[in-house]
């Protein structure tokens, strides 16, 4: 479904985001705001961005993705940003990212309206995170006054300096919505630096990139096409890794030959009995394990802790004699296991390995359990005929779906 979301009109986005652009350029840094014949682009160095078009016909697209606050990438169950979106939106640079679940938002201009895919949970999308310094007239002055406090390290802090950085900050953005951005405009807010020093031509190209110059015109770009056919998640990461683990509860173990005993399984058995916390040799250990992680659940007899060595000493010890009892076990074509279970008493032993299945005895919360990648990189290393029936369900194609 789609609804209308209340933005300022994209002609004042953009002078707000050249301005800075041009502002910013000027002391040196030209790839965090910046605008060309593809448009206004912000990006903060840390994989977080924002871009902004104006395109053809009065029309416009706004859109980014921010790591930590684009919670609409990893939406449960998956959203679909372009459902229902026109087709002259950026479809070349849209669906490859969006395909990277690098697409944390989409909104369109047209008719006098800007419109996104509605969010049925309420997810936050970025937008603010990344496009928030032009998306009202106080944030932009704001973020050009931190060119100068921040950015230039300035150092005269007064009062008085900053109501007067901020005057000039407002009399450069006043001077770009009108279309009169000169080095004069930008020497006013910027010239009081030392280092960096203000390179006013810089900033000049930006304006008249812009269209913020005099006698300059803003960019457009040209409309895009939609693709006969695209690629669409239907599945969330989540939804994936379910229906993974739950295969895997279902799957039948492959009769496999008993590993022959190794020194290794005697110096964890060893270990537990010396670690059992009745001391009487009765410990239990519960442990998932692949070639990247490894997992072990408390229980009744679990291994107990000594003094002084902390809430992980045991954990430690125990992680790198599994480790080695794994890659001792290993049945080569047909794999190694994921699921150890081994109980000891003073003279007896009990042991059970899960190569293809998910035990009962391990528990499923349904929301934490093996990565699929790490089973991916496990699995495939088998032979054909070792291979659980869920290891189709780990091709990353299973999560989506053809759309028109």
């Amino acid at each position: 479904m789609i609804t209308t979301v209340e933005l300022p009109e994209p002609g004042l986005l953009w002078t707000r985001w050249a301005t800075l652009a041009a502002a910013l350029t000027a002391l040196g840094y030209d790839d965090v705001w910046s605008v060309d014949e593809t448009g206004a682009h912000h990006d903060d160095g840390g994989g977080n961005w924002s871009h902004l078009a104006l395109v053809e016909g009065g029309r416009a697209v706004l859109y980014g993705c921010d790591h930590e606050y684009s919670a609409t990438t990893h939406a449960d169950p998956p959203l679909d940003l372009l459902a229902g979106a026109p087709d002259w939106l950026p479809w070349d640079d849209l669906l490859p990212r969006a395909a990277e679940d690098q697409l944390g938002y989409v909104l369109w201009h047209e008719d006098g309206r800007w419109r996104r895919v509605e969010y049925p949970g309420g997810e936050q999308d970025g937008l603010a995170a990344t496009a928030g310094a032009v998306l009202d007239a106080d944030a932009t002055v704001a973020e050009l006054v931190s060119f100068v406090f921040e950015w230039g390290q300035h150092d005269v802090d007064t009062a008085d300096e900053r109501a007067d950085v901020r005057a000039a900050a407002v009399r450069l953005l006043t001077a770009g919505t009108r279309r009169e951005l000169d080095g004069t405009a930008l020497a006013v807010l910027l010239g009081r630096l030392t280092e960096p020093a203000l390179d006013a031509a810089a900033g000049w190209a930006v304006a008249v990139r812009g269209g913020l110059a005099p006698g300059t015109s803003v960019p457009r770009t040209a409309a895009g096409r939609r693709p006969a056919r695209r690629r669409v998640r239907k599945l969330s990461d989540h939804e994936h890794d379910r229906l993974i683990w739950a295969a895997m509860h279902t799957e039948p173990e492959r009769a496999r030959p008993e590993p022959v005993p190794t020194g290794e399984l005697g110096a964890l058995v060893t270990w537990m009995r010396g670690r059992a916390p009745g001391g009487d040799g009765h410990c239990t250990v519960r442990v998932y394990a692949d070639g990247s992680s490894l997992a072990a659940e408390p229980g009744e007899h679990a291994p107990a802790d000594r003094p002084g060595e902390g809430s992980f000493g045991a954990f430690g010890e125990l992680s790198e004699l599994v480790r080695r009892l794994r890659e001792a076990e290993a049945a080569g074509a047909a794999g190694r296991w994921f699921f150890l279970y081994v109980e000891t008493t003073a003279h007896a032993l009990t042991v059970e390995r899960r190569y293809d299945s998910w035990p009962d005895w391990w528990p499923d919360d349904g929301i934490s359990g093996p990565w699929r990648s790490n089973l991916r990189a496990e699995v495939q290393a088998r032979e054909p005929a070792w291979q659980p029936s869920w290891t189709a369900l780990l091709d990353p194609g299973v999560a989506y779906r053809p759309a028109e």
